[in-house]
């Protein structure tokens, strides 16, 4: 179990797998309206190591019987502290997505997704624990014939452009 510290720790995953998205933050039966998160499988190589550190890995329930469980680690987007840098990678060349823009990765096809995720340890009331938070993610989607040709996947293309 971890121990309080400030020391940063962090773990990177590449080529992640990217499940339960929700990076606006909508409300839902679990999940209380502004909560931006989302979680990551974690390669099984590494689940022994993660569960070892302190990280709160879970094991997504099997949909069909003699199906292995997937481990994830569930991660959230703060932007009052440590903002993470959200890149979006397409054929019109790289964007950073802010606060705002990120939620375009809700509905997007993901291609590949690097990321790094850090520790916030705590201990509330005697309880002590390690959530995770993004630190930094690079998104490369899928696009068709027509979106590479007229460089339609930017952030304000795909946000509808300035309000």
């Amino acid at each position: 179990m971890p121990t309080k510290r400030e020391e940063e720790v962090t773990v990177q995953i590449d080529d992640a797998e990217i499940m339960f998205r929700n990076f606006e933050g909508r409300k839902g039966k679990m999940n209380p309206e502004g909560d931006r998160n989302f979680c990551v499988v974690v390669p099984e190589s590494e689940i022994e190591n993660l569960q070892a550190q302190g990280w709160n890995v879970k094991f997504e329930n099997p949909r069909e019987e003699g199906d292995i469980p997937r481990a994830y680690v569930p991660i959230k987007l703060g932007y009052v502290f440590k903002p993470p840098r959200v890149v979006l990678v397409t054929s019109a060349g790289k964007t950073a997505l802010t606060e705002d823009t990120v939620k375009l990765l809700d509905l997007a096809e993901f291609k590949k997704v690097d990321l790094i995720f850090r520790n916030h340890d705590y201990d509330f009331n005697g309880m002590l624990g390690r959530k995770a938070y993004l630190k930094t993610m690079v998104v490369t989607i899928f696009e068709d014939e027509l979106e590479r040709r007229y460089g339609l996947n930017d952030a304000e293309t795909l946000d509808g452009g300035d309000d």
